[in-house]
């Protein structure tokens, strides 16, 4: 029962909840207490001794009925016993020669062919659970493992054999042979089902894992509508790591390197021993960031993403301001600071989304009310594609806020092979940014963003 436990404590923090060492030999001493007999009970101890939180508890009691859907509690711990003496016990209860009832002679058969024929559901299960521990299932990951451990799991229950009976009662006992191959075609259904089960306790992790990489890598632009609901989530992610990376205070001043003369100074009555020491201290501007994010037509795909992105950055960096534009522009960082990611989105959308992009407009409309907002502490950040429908794109605005920025940053979900192709302006804006990169996948942008973050830090 301990390895069974061990096992539930790995296939729980699959399912995300976390179990500290301290806390596994807390729920194992508990166990311990109220006994394995009673399946309720049981479930009741998890859940009190491991989980923390309404959404652990939920999860680890999917995962506990997950676990334990074909494992009897009571009987985990001598099952191995049991199980060993499985085979010499069949097939002493069973005729030794696998004799059907009309009399017929048959070969003798295998172990395996003798359990499936009694249809003894208690030792095929045992054997089963043999199986898993000898070919290492909980160790399965990935679902393109599922066949190989199938298969490793029936040679070890002794497959070969199985077929060599059924080829010689094919040719001596044909009934007899039906009702094997029978018997056969429901264990392959039945391991098949043990290892999807394992997989779903021990892979789920790095399946989730493998999926979300696919997904980090994949075109913003190109998601599949199915796929929306997982990328939010993901983006969700990346902003938490975001926030809990960047988020805690900094002090301003940083201590340098070491300044030799003010330290033999401050020594000198101690003959220039450095006793105490001074330091050439770097001074950290102010962090301040102020955001342009294209939402019209042409990124209507992606730029709900890139909100998502600004919303991060204002529990991040104490000083953004942040703006959305289309055919014009208009302040949204009360929206983002004020209301949830999607409710902030959906307005912002509503506002002034979907519509056709005219990024010479929209700079006019920064230029009118907004220019005093940029200093020389400031990074300014374009989220766009730079697509302005043959009008005319203003880029000596960009150039007048780039000689008051401190950089400009544009991010481009684009490709670079697309720029200055059509109707796109990127490669004019591009003279006056000092910083631009194609950000066409969450990856991408997340690095992007990270870095402009950690250059105030």
């Amino acid at each position: 029962m301990q390895e069974n436990l061990h096992r539930f404590f790995r296939a729980a923090r699959g399912a995300g909840v976390h179990v500290s060492p301290a806390e596994s030999i807390d729920a194992m001493r508990a166990v311990a207490s109220v006994g394995v007999a009673d399946r309720t009970v049981l479930r009741d101890t998890m859940l009190l001794t491991l989980a923390k939180s309404e959404d652990e508890k939920k999860a680890l009691g999917a995962c506990f009925d997950l676990f334990f859907a074909h494992v009897d509690p009571a009987q985990a711990e001598v099952n191995g016993d049991a199980s060993t003496d499985a085979a010499s016990d069949e097939a002493q209860a069973a005729p030794p020669s696998g004799q059907p009832s009309d009399g017929d002679a048959s070969p003798e058969l295998g172990p395996l062919a003798q359990m499936l024929l009694a249809q003894n559901t208690a030792d095929i299960s045992a054997a089963i659970a043999n199986a898993s521990s000898a070919v290492g299932l909980s160790e399965i990951r990935y679902f393109t493992q599922r066949g190989l451990y199938s298969s490793r799991m029936l040679e070890t229950m002794g497959i070969q054999r199985l077929r060599d009976d059924l080829d010689a009662l094919t040719e001596t006992n044909p009934a007899l042979a039906e009702r094997l191959q029978g018997g056969l075609d429901g264990l392959r259904d039945t391991v098949r089902d043990a290892v999807a089960q394992a997989l779903a306790l021990y892979g789920r992790e790095e399946t989730e894992n493998l999926r979300h990489e696919i997904l980090r890598n994949a075109q913003l632009s190109r998601i599949e509508p199915r796929q929306v609901a997982e990328m939010r989530a993901l983006i969700r992610q990346i902003a938490r790591r975001l926030r809990e990376r960047y988020s805690k205070p900094r002090k301003r001043q940083r201590r340098g390197h070491l300044d030799v003369r003010r330290t033999l100074r401050r020594n000198a009555a101690w003959g220039s021993v450095p006793f105490l020491t001074a330091w050439k201290r770097k001074h950290r501007d102010r962090p301040k960031i102020v955001a342009l994010c294209d939402v019209s037509g042409s990124v209507a795909r992606v730029s709900d993403f890139f909100l998502l992105l600004i919303h991060s950055l204002h529990d991040v960096v104490s000083d953004v301001r942040s703006f959305a534009f289309s055919g014009h522009l208009i302040e949204v960082s009360e929206i983002l600071e004020q209301k949830s990611a999607e409710d902030a989105m959906a307005e912002i959308m509503h506002k002034v989304g979907f519509g056709s992009s005219d990024y010479g407009s929209s700079l006019v409309d920064f230029e009118k009310q907004f220019m005093a907002s940029v200093t020389p502490q400031t990074t300014v950040i374009v989220l766009g594609d730079a697509r302005s429908n043959k009008l005319d794109p203003r880029a000596d605005i960009l150039k007048a806020i780039s000689e008051r920025a401190k950089r400009v940053v544009w991010l481009n979900p684009e490709g670079r092979v697309t720029w200055g192709w059509g109707d796109s302006e990127m490669p004019r804006y591009q003279t006056f940014c000092n910083v631009v990169r194609p950000c066409a996948t969450a990856q991408q942008l997340e690095r992007a963003v990270s870095d402009i973050v950690s250059a105030y830090q």
